[in-house]
């Protein structure tokens, strides 16, 4: 069997393990299948080096990636209209297992995720970007229009369970000499554990409600996907802030915070910015800078007696 077809297999698994979890109620896992695959779709769509699909199938690779946020996105926001039923959504596993061969027209009026580089952790690092300098040059009163963001990936809270606390905590804003000049800005949130290994599902905030002065306001909950007791010695809850960068069409991040274990408890608390990139195994800290621009959080605690 060849490479592609191999892919296009897992990607087929990988589809049907989000839609059984979906169908079963499992929602968190559901999400995090979906996002997964999203994020491979994304990343086969914007693959440079690739000649194994052709522009036309890579198209409909990306439409599908955008149903995969849509169908994520109705499931965290309870609230919501569904943008897309369970159902409708299981019409696209024939689409992916014929994918080489498809030909049809999409059955859904959607428009592949906008073209946008996702870098992985510290890969930003490499690419030398003077970041203060072209922050300047972008200007805050750019006329330039941008697509908007795929909508965030917060999951629900967790069910509760006897004798044991949830963490929900609501990032209000966060202080920056240049906040207005920020395209796009969002937050990722994710609970790593002394040697920076991920212990939850990451999630990704929405793009921020507004911009004012040195502040970028999210006013925004995150619900922490394990319960406080079951949280390891050394853990730390990481919150990075990015922004898109238009000269170079990636998604950078500028900075991060984190909060440790025994930061934990009850009201607001403001917490320090460091430069990037991010270091989840906090041995090599710098400030951000040294006037007083913080991240200011207020954290909740969910316990069932």
């Amino acid at each position: 069997m060849s490479d592609v077809n191999k892919t296009v297999q897992k990607w087929q698994a990988s589809f049907k393990k989000g839609t059984d979890f979906d169908s079963w109620g499992q929602l968190v896992e559901a999400i995090d299948e979906y996002q997964i695959l999203a994020r491979q779709l994304q990343k086969e769509v914007q693959s440079t080096n690739s000649s194994d699909f052709t522009e036309e199938q890579k198209k409909t690779l990306g439409k599908i990636a955008t149903c995969l946020e849509m169908r994520s996105a109705s499931l965290q926001c309870t609230q919501s209209k569904e943008e897309l039923k369970l159902e409708d959504l299981k019409k696209l596993e024939t689409i992916i297992k014929n994918i080489l061969s498809y030909n049809k027209e999409f059955p859904f009026d959607v428009q592949p995720v906008p073209l946008r580089k996702i870098l992985a952790p510290g890969e930003e690092e490499n690419l030398e970007v003077e970041e203060e300098e072209e922050d300047a040059a972008a200007g805050a009163g750019s006329a330039e229009t941008f697509l908007p963001r795929a909508p965030g990936t917060l999951l629900p809270r967790l069910p509760s369970e006897p004798g044991m606390t949830l963490l929900t905590i609501k990032i209000a804003k966060i202080g920056l000499k240049d906040a207005g000049q920020c395209i796009d800005p969002y937050m990722t949130i994710s609970l790593k554990d002394s040697n920076g290994v991920d212990l939850n599902p990451v999630q990704d905030t929405p793009v921020a409600t507004r911009k004012e002065d040195t502040y970028v306001h999210f006013s925004v909950d995150v619900e922490i996907q394990r319960h406080v007791e079951k949280l390891p010695k050394g853990a730390a809850i990481f919150f990075e802030f990015k922004h898109y960068k238009p000269k170079k069409r990636f998604t950078s991040t500028k900075c991060f915070a984190f909060m440790e274990m025994d930061e934990i408890k009850p009201g607001p608390i403001v917490i320090e910015l460091y430069k990037k990139p991010t270091d989840f195994k906090r041995k090599k800290l710098q400030l951000l800078t040294k006037k007083p621009l913080y991240l200011h959080l207020h954290q909740t605690l969910h316990k069932d007696s």
